[in-house]
């Protein structure tokens, strides 16, 4: 009979060997190769050369809801970590009670206690430690500590990410701005035009066809101007959403300020240290960390769990006699739990954290997936994006040039008015083209400063 519970206790401190199916994705893997790229300035905006751009950023990181939902699970996730803590080592506590009670005149109490109601006192200090031998306590605090970590990651993650929405939505206000002052000189010259053509009207040398085509150019013209002020509006109510704050913000984002089209000078390539440089990958590390933990602790749960406990304190029937000195009581000793049988409940629970650990890891190797396509996309826009930009160039001055020759033959009786509506129409447009291809550009070079990490160092963003 005690060979078979010997069996079993050993049986039971035996884990099964349910191992992780699924591998983390190394560098390798994902075609990164390459010396490492230079490291991102953490303001990395402030290369655009716009104070009001780093005032608005510095608005939203202290008053966005996201940021502060962010900090709320860091303190959560740091608490979990404390408490874990506090459980490994001794634990003292202090109890007492007293109550007035009948006792029982037939039971234990003899007289003159039984059947009189009597005060019972009880009043002690105990001390609990669990001694940990296998590991159990180390391993749930160093999955606590990695949640934490990854709660601070997250938290840095989170302020990149607000970061670029700033910047993202900054820049749409940039190019609505541009777009108006195009349309804005667009509407003088073609005003300007308009009054000639009158001139010519009363002298009898255009018609009221060539006032016409003059209107409808003014009009387009006059039509960008009103797109772009709406288009400005919503941008600026954008920013004053990210910064949480209220219908009165966007009147303080005055005229922008932001610097030549070659800011935000980045690498062409992708770095070999891309995944070092993420604080979400960082944080989906430290997710991983924490998963493995939860594992070892399930693992030791197999093993036996020995705990140490004294008492001192007093016990008396009757509160006068609480406080005597013969009331003392004291006791002390120790206490193991070694599972025998729990018809699979330790096994599951192992299993179950395999598969936790499991799914940390495919979400890690999707981040790093990610990355490097979202870094991958920020080059090819950026490359795509400036090679547009020559070609419209070469599109505007086609125009230009068309627009100016078609000019002359009209003031040379040599075409009509008519003539000119298809190429200024067209040039205009073209010109926005032009505009918002500049804007395209600084775009994919603030997405490849994001994609980069942003100027993420984990030496401040890590600080347990």
């Amino acid at each position: 009979m005690m060979a078979l519970l010997a069996g079993g206790a050993l049986a039971g401190c035996t884990p099964p060997d349910v191992r992780p199916a699924v591998n983390a994705k190394a560098p390798a893997d994902l075609g990164l190769a390459g010396a490492s790229a230079p490291a991102v300035d953490a303001r990395w905006w402030r290369a655009l050369g716009d104070a009001q751009l780093d005032r608005i950023v510095a608005d939203a990181l202290a008053g966005n809801p996201t940021l502060d939902a962010a900090a709320a699970r860091v303190r959560q996730a740091q608490a979990a970590l404390a408490s874990r803590r506090a459980e490994d080592g001794p634990n003292v506590a202090f109890d007492a009670n007293g109550t007035a009670q009948r006792l029982s005149g037939t039971y234990i109490y003899p007289p003159p206690y039984g059947g009189t109601v009597r005060f019972l006192g009880t009043a002690q200090a105990g001390l609990e430690w669990n001694l940990d031998l296998f590991g159990r306590q180390k391993a749930a605090i160093a999955g606590a500590r990695a949640s934490a970590q990854a709660a601070a990651l997250d938290a840095a993650a989170a302020r990149l990410m607000l970061q670029g929405a700033i910047v993202s939505t900054y820049l749409e206000v940039v190019r609505a701005e541009r777009q108006a002052a195009l349309a804005g000189r667009t509407i003088a010259a073609r005003t300007q035009s308009l009054k000639l053509i009158d001139v010519r009207i009363r002298s009898h040398l255009a018609s009221r066809l060539d006032r016409e085509a003059a209107n409808t150019l003014l009009a387009q013209a006059e039509l960008a101007l009103a797109r772009a002020h709406a288009a400005r509006a919503l941008a600026a109510n954008a920013l004053a959403a990210l910064a949480g704050r209220g219908a009165d913000y966007p009147a303080t984002i005055g005229a922008t300020g932001v610097a030549a089209e070659s800011a935000l000078p980045l690498p062409a390539t992708i770095p070999a240290d891309l995944l070092a440089r993420r604080a979400d990958i960082a944080a989906a590390q430290a997710r991983i960390a924490a998963a493995a933990a939860g594992r070892q602790v399930a693992r030791r749960a197999f093993y036996p769990n020995i705990n140490l406990s004294a008492l001192a304190g007093l016990q008396a029937v009757g509160l006068g006699n609480l406080f005597d000195a013969n009331s003392g009581v004291a006791g002390g000793g120790g206490a193991i739990h070694l599972p025998i049988f729990d018809n699979g409940r330790l096994k599951a629970d192992l299993v179950g954290a395999a598969a936790g650990l499991d799914l940390a890891i495919a979400d890690y190797n999707a981040k790093v997936v990610g990355a490097v396509r979202e870094a991958a996309d920020a080059v090819a826009r950026i490359e795509a994006a400036d090679a547009e930009r020559a070609k419209q160039a070469d599109v505007v001055r086609g125009y230009a040039e068309t627009a100016r020759l078609n000019g002359i033959r009209v003031s040379s009786g040599l075409a009509s008015r008519l003539d000119l509506i298809e190429t200024d129409v067209r040039l205009l447009d073209a010109e926005l083209a032009q505009t918002n291809l500049a804007i395209d550009a600084l775009a994919a070079r603030a997405q490849l400063a994001q994609a980069l990490g942003g100027g993420f160092d984990p030496s401040q963003d890590i600080k347990q």
